[in-house]
């Protein structure tokens, strides 16, 4: 019998047209999109599905992803698939919290609403964020506290990928002294700001003003957050968790390596793009990944786990 985890994407994995097979041809998937759409007073299916430019733009990226991962989800579900542990890349947290039954889907839209704006709106002048390939994380963790200005790790995806972030002057300084250290390549990426760093911190706390009259009731099902990589099933630790996520670093590696270690075999990505599965090969190619985004995906993953 497999052991599965359910994991869900972050943001950059958004594309036009996502989810639409699922919301035209699966009733639930339909309901839980356009109730992500009414939640947060945005026309959700025209923003997932029609040509537009604000999809990519963090303050609708954010209910977008959520709303579809959330509809494939329930999918799953309706077919019969269940989960023994969940986990979710920054935003994809939100999808975790909901498949493990602790927060409501109609709270996490809220939330998730509310964390796009306000961190589009703290993204300050002069912030960026690069992907290190081919470097260990030692030494890029010894190189972003010996560089001047505010610059840290984002992410830890996978071994051999790792995102610095901060200002942009320290981010570039940083990336360079990678290079020179051996660093196979170092990439700016195209985002709106430096996520994942402590000049989030603002936007943390206006999240946290958020989460207050949220209830966040017992789990179903264990969850492993982004800012420790440890299994959570105390109600009480979430909120403090999800405000601290926003400006630290997201150890994700770290958390698939803890669920393998608690006898995981098998995860399944829920939402756009195969982001998390292709993280999956890189850090252990011993367990089954797969994804779900298509419908096609969903016949596939029913019939093989």
């Amino acid at each position: 019998m497999s052991r599965v985890a359910f994991i869900s994407p972050g943001q950059g994995a958004q594309y036009v047209g996502m989810g639409q097979d699922f919301y035209e041809k699966i009733p639930v998937c339909k309901r839980v999109i356009d109730l992500a759409g009414q939640v947060a007073k945005l026309d959700l299916p025209a923003l997932c599905f029609e040509q537009n430019d604000k999809i990519n733009i963090t303050e609708y990226t954010q209910i977008a992803m959520l709303g579809v991962s959330v509809a494939i989800l329930e999918a799953l579900k309706e077919q019969g698939m269940s989960s023994c542990v969940n986990a979710g890349l920054s935003l994809g947290e939100y999808g975790a919290l909901v498949a493990s039954g602790a927060m409501s889907m109609e709270d996490a839209f809220a939330v998730v609403r509310k964390r796009g704006i306000y961190m589009q709106e703290a993204v300050p002048t002069g912030g960026a964020m690069a992907a290190v390939l081919g470097c260990e994380a030692k030494m890029i963790e010894k190189i972003c506290q010996e560089t001047e200005g505010i610059v840290s790790v984002a992410n830890y995806n996978c071994p051999g990928q790792i995102v610095i972030t901060g200002e942009t002057k320290a981010v570039s300084m940083a990336g360079e002294a990678l290079k020179e250290a051996g660093a196979r390549r170092v990439l700016p990426l195209k985002v709106s700001g430096p996520f994942h760093s402590k000049m989030l911190t603002g936007a943390g706390e206006q999240l946290k003003k958020v989460l207050e009259p949220v209830k966040i009731m017992n789990f179903d099902i264990p969850y492993v957050t982004n800012v420790t990589a440890e299994y959570v099933t105390d109600p009480s630790l979430v909120k403090s968790l999800l405000v601290q996520q926003v400006s630290s670093s997201v150890l994700w590696q770290q958390s698939v390596e803890r669920m393998i270690s608690e006898g995981v075999d098998t995860f399944i990505e829920i939402g756009p793009g195969k982001t998390l599965t292709g993280f999956m090969r890189k850090i252990n190619r011993n367990v089954k990944a797969v994804n779900v985004e298509k419908l096609e995906d969903l016949e596939k993953v029913v019939k093989g786990v």
